[in-house]
């Protein structure tokens, strides 16, 4: 952090290596997330999250230490805000956002919604596939106790809707976000706070700033 701005790293290149991305995380701050909104729903698992990025993708790494854990979705843009799930927000220009889902499978659900609001849609599941996942969970369970990582490599070219050449350099807003809305202990943290009545992530005026460094 610089201040109130989380500055992201610049790598030149990063390949779509789950090894690689982690020894690259190393070097890397972890960042927390562990606020609690909303207080009908207290439990707060332990999360924290690592980014960077290169001239072809950001990458990401979650790591979680919850009581239980769920896997029930398998199916790309499907509901994986049911199970044990980690999400990374982000605004690019206005407030225009991409929601970007996943659960500990690695399975996830890509959105997008224009800054009026008149566009709001998941991406085509194609376009979702591009995003490369490596979680240290490898096989469907439910169970108690779990320490489990999820490392994502998500190429630019997601984000359809933009025109940049480069990230480097480029302020913009987001929120990070560990949620499980049918776990038997549902909960709902994000990095920065939210003030809503009810649990609700699609606020992009509660994003915080986040700047890819130019160095």
């Amino acid at each position: 952090m610089r201040g109130n701005v989380l500055v992201i790293p610049y790598y030149k290149d990063i390949k779509a290596d789950e090894k690689e991305i982690n020894m690259l995380f190393e070097r890397c701050p972890a960042n927390h997330i562990g606020q609690i909104s909303w207080k009908d729903y207290p439990y707060k698992p332990e999360v924290t999250f690592k980014i960077a990025y290169s001239d072809q993708a950001i990458v990401l790494k979650f790591e979680v230490n919850e009581r239980y854990i769920r896997i029930n979705t398998f199916q790309t843009n499907g509901p994986v805000w049911e199970d044990s799930c980690v999400e990374f927000f982000i605004s690019f220009q206005n407030s225009s956002y991409y929601n970007l889902e996943f659960n500990a499978l690695g399975i996830a659900l890509v959105g997008y919604s224009s800054s009026d609001r008149s566009l709001k849609k998941r991406l085509p599941d194609d376009i979702v596939e591009k995003i490369k996942s490596f979680s240290t969970i490898k096989s469907p369970i439910d169970k108690e106790g779990v320490n489990w990582c999820l490392t994502l490599y998500i190429p630019l070219e997601v984000f359809k809707f933009e025109t940049f050449q480069s990230l480097k350099g480029l302020s913009c807003k987001a929120n990070f976000y560990k949620c499980g809305d049918l776990l038997p202990q549902p909960h709902y943290l994000s990095w920065l706070p939210i003030s809503s009545p009810e649990p609700n992530f699609h606020l992009p005026e509660f994003f915080g700033k986040i700047k890819f460094d130019d160095k």
